[in-house]
């Protein structure tokens, strides 16, 4: 956990992808794995200040580089 990197791209289609960035989820912006749920689903980040919570499924379509951040 901790671990920070740099949104490069953010995918999805239409309603969600227009969520992601309406949330912040933009590109160029740094973004900090908090810490995953028990199960592993959902996972939590720090993003613009705030916590986020996205469930794998969706992170899954965010591009991130940096110290070895997985989505």
């Amino acid at each position: 956990m901790g671990k920070s990197g740099i949104i490069e791209k953010v995918g999805g289609d239409g309603a969600l992808r227009q969520h992601f960035l309406d949330m912040g989820v933009i590109p160029g912006a740094v973004v900090t794995l908090v810490k995953y749920a028990p199960m592993g689903d959902p996972m939590e980040l720090r993003i613009h200040g705030y916590e986020l919570t996205l469930r794998l499924n969706d992170a899954e379509k965010i591009e991130i580089t940096g110290d070895d951040v997985k989505t």
